[in-house]
């Protein structure tokens, strides 16, 4: 059975294909996480079709509803029926309110016989209900409630006709009536952290005779609609990988890393604050474009203006690279995005514009966006899967927590990486300097030396391998033999 297309971006995926026409559907979520969006979306992608629509609407006014769609710079079509049920003037009679012949069984049987009058007359393939609440007051009674369902269940299915039902969940009861009903049940949520903007997810509770994607899938609401983000699958995007070893462009970094970096694999930049994990990672981006490649860069801890100021201070030109086409640099603010967001986000660059490196400084901003941390370490297990097997070569930069001695990585994802590059501070000759080792490389053999390097106007320059030195990684090293090989800083 072909799917109806949702019209909403991401759902269709999630659904393996949309809606199965002719079944009923319910869309439940609390008052304002986007129901009625999601609705009217399906009602255009149906107009769009060739397909007729109605809106029947118990709660919101017309007025209101075209006023919605036009806040998203929709116009209602012709094709597209809104009908107000409102309640019948004899209903609002206070004498009849007051009558004891007045019940909520003449209301209840009024509205169903107006919604297929409404229904007979305009005969659409696509029908929204908005809500069930209205529905279950006037039933009053569970047995009331479902009979209810069923019929108006068994009456479009005569008619082959998709439905899509709306429950804002405002009832004091848990009613999960028409989840039995309904061939397919899809939930809304919105989540309130204690800093930054709401988080919106949704989940498919159920699907009769279709394998969904499960689990929750961030979405949001902008001013074009609902636009959802499937939860990533690593496993989905299998298939043949170039694994070639591509150089970093600096021959000496190259010889430590045992002869560069291999596309599919990841690398993890680890050190203290100003160490140089950034521009470690530039250089890379920058061998990338010089080989004619696109790259990507994601920075979570620093403003994009400054940023290309100092990279252009230190002999790259980010800026031209960004003009060339060849660098996609998007500032990421952990307490606006959401996980599901950023992973598209990283897609798009990656199928779209072919990005063969990408870069995420740092995850130390990326966890911010992680409601905990074991959550990031599934989005990353399944975010570097993925760009693995899309034989892209990713770097990602850690910032510990201290200068020098002991430090720690606010998450350990060390093991996730294929290589692991350690920055360190150490003192000699009362000068502050720079060491950097390769520590883990999953894929061949690497240099186990430490080597001192620079930050100057042409870059990173590394030194020879601190063979004298005992300690370095410590931060204060000792001197074990009689000549130190350390770099001319004074012209840096």
């Amino acid at each position: 059975m072909t799917g109806s297309r949702t019209g909403v971006a991401g759902l269709d995926d999630i659904l393996a294909g949309g809606f199965a026409p002719g079944r009923l559907y319910l869309l439940e979520g609390s008052p304002g996480t986007g129901k009625t969006t999601i609705a009217t979306q399906f009602l255009l992608a149906g107009v769009e079709a060739g397909v007729k629509g109605l809106y029947i609407t118990l709660s919101e006014t017309d007025d209101e509803l075209r006023e919605g769609a036009a806040s998203h710079g929709w116009e209602i079509p012709a094709e597209l029926e809104v009908f107000e049920l409102v309640p019948p003037e004899s209903l609002l009679d206070e004498k009849q309110q007051q009558s004891l012949l007045y019940s909520s069984d003449l209301e209840l049987g009024e509205t169903t016989r107006r919604i297929f009058e409404v229904y007979e007359r305009l005969k659409p393939q696509r029908v929204v209900l908005d809500s069930l609440s209205e529905i279950r007051l006037l039933a009053q009674s569970s047995l009331r409630y479902r009979r209810q369902i069923l019929a108006l269940k068994h009456y479009f299915a005569k008619q082959n006709t998709t439905v899509l039902m709306l429950d804002d969940l405002t009832s004091d009861a848990l009613d999960k009536t028409v989840h039995s009903v309904a061939h397919g049940v899809i939930r809304l949520e919105e989540l309130a952290p204690n800093y930054g903007a709401e988080r919106r997810r949704l989940r498919v509770l159920k699907y009769r005779g279709r394998k969904f994607r499960g689990g929750f899938h961030d979405f949001v609401i902008t001013s074009g609609g609902v636009r959802v983000f499937p939860r990533l699958v690593s496993a989905e995007h299998r298939g043949p990988v170039d694994r070639a070893t591509v150089s970093s462009g600096d021959p000496t970094l190259d010889l430590l890393c045992g002869g560069g970096f291999q596309r599919g694999s990841s690398t993890l930049i680890l050190g203290p604050a100003g160490t140089g994990k950034s521009l470690l990672a530039l250089t890379f981006v920058a061998a990338a474009v010089a080989r004619g490649e696109h790259a990507a860069m994601f920075i979570f801890d620093e403003e994009l203006g400054l940023f290309c100021a100092r990279a252009a201070g230190l002999g790259i030109d980010v800026q031209g690279m960004i003009d060339a086409g060849k660098l996609t640099l998007l500032q990421v603010d952990a307490a606006e995005l959401s996980p599901g967001e950023f992973s598209d986000r990283v897609r798009t660059c990656v199928e779209d514009h072919d990005a063969r490196t990408v870069v995420v400084d740092s995850l130390n901003g990326y966890q911010a966006a992680m409601p905990e941390e074991q959550a990031l370490v599934l989005h990353m297990h399944e975010l570097l899967q993925y760009l693995n097997r899309q034989g892209v070569a990713t770097f990602l930069t850690v910032a510990q927590h201290g200068l020098v001695g002991d430090m720690k990585a606010p998450v350990d994802v060390t093991y996730l990486a294929d290589t692991v590059v350690l920055l360190r501070y150490f003192e000699a000759l009362g000068r502050v300097r720079r060491a950097i080792s390769v520590v883990k490389k999953r894929t061949g053999a690497h240099e186990d030396t430490i080597r001192e390097y620079m930050i100057g106007s042409n870059g990173i320059t590394l030194g020879e391998p601190l063979t004298q030195f005992q300690g370095v990684l410590r931060g204060v090293p000792t001197l074990a033999g009689e000549n130190m090989p350390l770099l001319d800083t004074s012209g840096a």
